[in-house]
């Protein structure tokens, strides 16, 4: 039954009353308290919670009795391959159809973590999971018992067996700061013995009075040769509070990253140490750099998206912005696409745009995102044809990229909650060139592969 049809019933038979609620289960109304109360812990929060949870575990149940059916009436793979015969349908977008028919019918399995360290494994909960381009591995960041986070990597080449298992490897390293944005890197050191090296860059958050701190790390950290083999971190500094961070692949730029301030982008070239900063209006929650040309595209907490070219110098006001979009709420989350023509960007009204930057114009929107206050990333695959993100409420939601058409949506296998928000990852090739089409989920210690089936 659809919870808003029972909902309007329920309406329809008992009034609402201001201060008390209806509970239909024992035909009553019982008083609302405000804000927590250990006695009696009737609040209008509790009541959203216990909802929710209910529809969470209702579409839990439909997806072990594997109910999950196509969002478009008539689409199935033996009507797409008759039309694929027939010339109706062009191979673009017989294998966008594709995708979306396997999407809606992957299934979950959960992955049996092995590490060297038996105290690696299955101890703390993961926070954010970033595959790198190949989606052989995929860095880890989780929380610590005791405060603060640690670092990891995950080799991704054993999801192409039937066991399902992959192995993780820990770092000698944690911090007591929170960390707000991942991403990787490729550097050429010339003071290394690397000829060529993978790094993860790390963006991280003071708590309380204590500075934020960038850091980059190399990925040979985090394997099972000799401890004392492994190189150091590469370059570490404190700044002001660091909200997001971009590496840049564009030759005019090289071995330069970005971070994003309270109140100003600092670009930083991790070789020669030249640092430069742009002032903004407001803090830079999201940023990511252009490969064809040097430009970095930031989003702020005020809703604002601009983008910088970081061959000029350093200029005061805003003179410097080249585009300029606006969103009505804080930006947490851009993605170039690879044309580099459009832009897609996701704030904290749960509003996901994408904007053609060459009219500055709204394009398409995609709805069904939830978020108000958290910093949470978007996934697009374009050869797919998908965009997945997670949302506040802890659903996992995929739609159509070309006509923004919700698909699926995927509810998290632990109850829903604050600390609990999955960390997603999405490839037709998860574990390499030979690897296997899916979704990887992180949620609380666990980790699972939404399976094509």
């Amino acid at each position: 039954e659809d919870p808003s049809s029972s909902s309007s019933t329920q309406n329809s038979v008992a009034p609402e009353l201001p201060g008390f609620y209806y509970d239909p289960e024992k035909n009553r109304y019982f008083r609302l308290l405000p804000g927590h109360n250990n006695h009696n812990p009737l609040t209008k929060d509790s009541i959203q919670h216990r909802a929710m949870e209910c529809k969470r575990l209702r579409l839990l149940e439909e997806e072990e009795k594997q109910k999950q059916k196509t969002t478009r009436a008539g689409l199935n793979s033996s009507v797409l391959l008759q039309k694929r015969q027939l010339g109706s349908l062009s191979s673009t977008s017989y294998c966008r159809l594709v995708h979306e028919l396997k999407v809606n019918c992957m299934q979950r399995r959960k992955i049996e973590i092995h590490s060297p360290d038996s105290s690696v494994a299955g101890t703390n909960n993961f926070k954010i999971i970033v595959a790198d381009v190949a989606c052989e591995r995929i860095f880890t960041v989780n929380d610590v018992e005791h405060g603060g986070c640690k670092y990891g990597i995950v080799n991704l080449s054993g999801l192409g067996k039937e066991s399902l298992t992959v192995e993780m490897y820990d770092n000698l390293y944690f911090t007591n700061r929170k960390v707000n944005s991942v991403c990787w890197a490729s550097l050429t050191h010339p003071d290394s013995h690397f000829s060529l090296t993978h790094f993860s860059k790390l963006c991280l958050m003071g708590i309380a009075e204590t500075p934020g701190c960038a850091s980059l790390l190399p990925a040979s950290l985090f394997s099972s040769t000799n401890p004392g083999d492994r190189p150091g971190m590469l370059c570490s500094f404190k700044i002001s509070t660091a909200w997001s961070c971009a590496w840049c692949l564009n030759p005019q730029a090289d071995n330069c990253f970005s971070t994003g301030l309270t109140r100003r982008v600092l670009v930083t070239n991790v070789v020669t140490g030249h640092r430069q900063t742009f002032g903004t209006s407001s803090d830079v929650l999201a940023q990511q750099f252009a490969t064809q040309t040097p430009v970095l595209y930031n989003g702020c907490r005020s809703g604002e998206v601009f983008s910088i070219d970081v061959r000029q110098r350093n200029r005061k006001g805003q003179s410097w912005k080249a585009i300029r979009l606006f969103h009505g709420s804080a930006v947490t989350s851009i993605h170039l696409m690879e044309a580099e023509h459009y832009l897609m960007a996701a704030d904290m009204a749960g509003k996901i745009k994408l904007w053609d930057l060459r009219t500055a114009k709204c394009v398409k929107q995609y709805k069904g995102h939830h978020n108000e206050y958290a910093l949470l990333p978007l996934h697009v695959n374009e050869e797919e044809g998908l965009l997945i993100a997670v949302g506040q409420d802890c659903y996992t939601r995929i739609w159509s990229l070309q006509d923004t058409h919700l698909l699926r949506t995927i509810p998290s296998p632990h109850p829903s909650s604050k600390d609990a928000i999955p960390s997603v990852v999405f490839s037709s090739r998860l574990g390499g060139s030979r690897g296997v089409p899916g979704l990887l989920m992180a949620v609380k210690q666990d980790l699972y592969h939404f399976s094509y089936n």
